[in-house]
């Protein structure tokens, strides 16, 4: 009877380690667009090693913990640009590498713009949050090029590999359909001259 107890308190204790606050991640100014559903309801459990967690906000996801992947859906769509684009499985991404600010975070680090960081930082209430409360070395900012609405990554490359995220979220991101690519320098010295 007592070893009953005990592996009952075990397993009680497991399952509730297995259960950790969502993510507060803030949503996207368009995180309500009906584009988004598709998109999110196709995003992957796992990508890599990093697992799904729960967030606070609509159209949102993160993966790894600590935070090594943070998607928002319903960013705003990026225009043209001279910031690198690369394709991954049909999907273009404009990719800006976070640059930190003079401004400092509560921590004392230096504050990439107002971007949120995949890194979760316990809040007050006690649930992680992405924030932008960490320094910028190999975290990125990539966003749909040609979608409306465009879905924007926040990357620790120290924590997950690029090529992995893209190519697992590609099918995902994919729901969102494209309405324009991204011209490289090939393509632009092929425009007609005059």
């Amino acid at each position: 009877m007592r070893a009953s107890a005990i592996v009952s308190a075990l397993a009680l204790a497991v399952s509730l380690s297995a259960c950790s606050a969502p993510v507060v991640v803030e949503p996207a100014p368009d995180a309500a667009n009906p584009a988004c559903a598709p998109e999110m309801i196709a995003v992957p459990d796992s990508i890599g090693d990093a697992t799904l967690r729960k967030t606070t906000s609509q159209a949102t996801a993160v993966w790894g913990d600590p935070a090594a992947v943070v998607l928002r859906c319903g960013v705003a769509s990026p225009g043209p640009t001279t910031d690198r684009c690369v394709t991954v499985n049909g999907v273009d991404w404009v990719i800006r590498e976070t640059a930190p600010t003079a401004s400092s975070s509560p921590s004392g680090k230096a504050s990439p713009n107002t971007q949120p960081q995949p890194s979760a930082q316990p809040q007050p209430s006690g649930q992680p949050t992405a924030t932008a409360d960490d320094g910028a070395n190999g975290t990125y900012i990539l966003t749909t090029f040609g979608r409306t609405p465009a879905t924007e990554l926040v990357l620790d490359t120290s924590k997950i590999s690029s090529a992995t995220v893209l190519a697992s979220l590609a099918s995902a991101v994919a729901k969102v359909p494209q309405t324009a690519k991204c011209v490289g320098q090939a393509e632009v010295a092929q425009l007609p001259q005059g």
